[in-house]
């Protein structure tokens, strides 16, 4: 006589939330988005707010504030099914596009944003470096001038090697 575990099917789905939420963690989503991401996948079907609610144990309002977030990502959308009137929300099934195009986007925004930055200050140094009049300012000045060069380098570098694995700028991959 053969007993099944009827646990058992419960717990692999457990460990496998789990586990896949600690990638999704790496790509900036916190645990419980990244929860309710692989509950949306798992899924494999739209779900209500009311089914991600009682699915992981949260309230209504926090299923609200992750979707909306993960909707900002792309990563889950909204879907209309006839006769039914709630909101139903779905994961987009290519992962690897959807979390690596979200992912990059988030890295090449914030280095884009931080070489205009560095560069105005780089620009700013230069305009007042003049009323520096002994020679140790006018070294520090030097100094922390060509500091921030190497600082807008590396941010070109990572937006350079970013957009190198842009699954939307390599469409092969």
């Amino acid at each position: 006589m053969v007993v099944k575990d009827h646990h058992f099917l419960e717990d692999m789905h457990t460990k496998v939330t789990h586990e896949f939420s600690k990638t999704l963690e790496m790509f900036g989503l916190t645990p419980a988005d990244a929860r309710l991401f692989v509950a949306l996948y798992l899924e494999q079907g739209p779900m209500t707010l009311d089914e991600m609610s009682e699915a992981l144990g949260k309230s209504k309002t926090s299923m609200s504030t992750g979707v909306r977030g993960l909707l900002d990502q792309g990563l889950v959308e909204r879907v209309w099914k006839k006769g039914f009137r709630k909101d139903l929300y779905q994961a987009n099934e290519n992962l690897y596009r959807n979390f690596m195009s979200s992912y990059i986007k988030k890295w090449q925004t914030a280095a884009n944003g931080q070489i205009n930055t560095f560069e105005s200050m780089e620009v700013e140094l230069k305009e007042r470096i003049q009323e520096y009049v002994n020679q140790e300012e006018m070294e520090q000045a030097d100094q922390l001038y060509r500091r921030m060069e190497d600082m807008v380098r590396f941010h070109e570098k990572i937006a350079e090697a970013f957009k190198v694995i842009d699954p939307n700028e390599n469409p092969s991959e």
